[in-house]
Formats: structure tokens, C-alpha cells, sequence
């Protein structure tokens, strides 16, 4: 499926950092952590911010990458 903005949440804001919850039931880890899953929202997104992704088959957190046409995410280090 698609992104949905109702399944997107702030947990917390601070100092510029956004902490991020996700849950789609019908959507797999791969679907949500694709490129351009949330490109709805690229304003409200920042580079280093964290996600949480409820997913169909699993749950992860993933930082958040913007480029200038793309958000994706990308593995904690």
C-alpha cells in the first residue's frame, strides 16, 4: 500500500530532531523502508531524524535521510 498520514505520529521534538512512529498493518518493512515511501511528508522530515516502523512482518528504526527529490531510510551506525 501506499503512505498514509494517519499512521504517522511525533513521539518527540527537540532542538530541531524528530522522533517518528510508524504503523501501516498492511505494509511490509521493505514497502515502508523503500525510497520515496515518504515523500508526502518531506517538509516535516529532517536528515538524522529517527523512525519507528510497525510493519505487517516486523518492526525496526531507521534514521531518516532527505535529498533534494527523495526521503529514504537508512540503518542506525
Amino acid at each position: 500500500m501506499a503512505f498514509q498520514n494517519k499512521n504517522l505520529s511525533v513521539i518527540a521534538y527537540a532542538n530541531g530532531f524528530t522522533l517518528w512512529h510508524y504503523a501501516a498493518a498492511s505494509d511490509t518493512v521493505e514497502n515502508i523502508t523503500a525510497d520515496g515511501y515518504f515523500n508526502n511528508v518531506k517538509t516535516l522530515m529532517n536528515t538524522g531524524d529517527i523512525i519507528m516502523i510497525n510493519a505487517s512482518d516486523n518492526t525496526t528504526i531507521k534514521k531518516v535521510v532527505v535529498a533534494d527529490t527523495n526521503i529514504t531510510t537508512a540503518a542506525l551506525a
